[in-house]
């Protein structure tokens, strides 16, 4: 369990609602696989081609709604999207997702301190999405967002932890959680991810996009549980040369021959 925004979370797995094939999806998760925060995008509230019911609808009492304001192009959008989804939602956590690169999708780290700083003030709960970046992620800290949500790897691309030398660093040194976002693929990836030492992460594709979506948030609920564990153990040093898990030297030494 772990605690943002004085809520006792038990699950450390957040999941995106942007591609699920279909919501009635999301209580299935909630209930068994344990997910407690579903992140929604503003522009997928409503009817639209692929569902024809309000995605609202479909998200238990219970849980937590994180506004997305994925579609924004600078901070003037985020803000907007931001407060249209807080009177759509009622609620006040948002992810703040700005990207002007449409081809890479990389976030914009200028654009999002931007917002991050008139979010904040206006009593947002902010969750930014960033490009991992030690000096933006402290920046970040100090303006008050609840959590900093570095790349994994850029969006859609199921490729993992690509960038652990700049991840490293921010989960070392900011106080705020630190929940990795986009690019993880499988639970193994997810299981990467906690075993750095990440707060949570958030999955999308890999879950939606999955043959079996609701058994794919099970087995990526179980990874996050088996990272975590692994973190908070401790994982063993690595060494250049083999060890013996099982010398014999001193028995076959202390055995005398006929």
């Amino acid at each position: 369990m772990f605690e943002i925004d004085g809520k006792i979370l038990k699950s450390r797995l957040f999941v995106g609602t942007g591609k699920l094939p279909d919501y009635s999806l999301i209580e299935k998760m909630y209930y068994e696989a344990g997910i407690e925060v579903f992140a929604v995008a503003v522009r997928r509230i409503g009817p639209n081609t692929k569902h024809t019911k309000n995605v609202l609808e479909y998200i238990p009492k219970d849980a937590i709604i994180m506004v997305n304001t994925s579609g924004a192009m600078n901070h003037k959008e985020a803000v907007k999207i931001a407060q249209i989804g807080r009177e759509l939602t009622s609620s006040d956590w948002v992810k703040v997702e700005i990207e002007k690169d449409t081809k890479y999708l990389l976030p914009d780290n200028y654009e999002t301190l931007k917002a991050c700083e008139i979010l904040v003030k206006e009593g947002f709960k902010v969750f930014p999405y960033i490009y991992p970046d030690l000096n933006i992620a402290k920046e970040l800290e100090q303006i008050g967002v609840e959590a900093v949500m570095p790349l994994g790897s850029p969006i859609g691309t199921n490729k993992g932890i690509g960038c652990e030398v700049l991840l490293k660093p921010i989960i070392n040194e900011v106080k705020v959680p630190v929940i990795i976002d986009a690019g993880i693929g499988r639970p193994s990836h997810a299981a990467q991810a906690m075993e750095l030492g990440a707060d949570a992460v958030l999955i999308n594709t890999a879950i939606a996009t999955s043959s079996d979506p609701l058994k794919m948030a099970i087995a990526f609920s179980k990874a996050v549980e088996a990272g975590r564990s692994a973190f908070e153990i401790g994982t063993l040093k690595e060494y250049e040369y083999a060890q013996a898990s099982s010398p014999l030297d001193d028995f076959i030494r202390g055995v005398e021959c006929d």
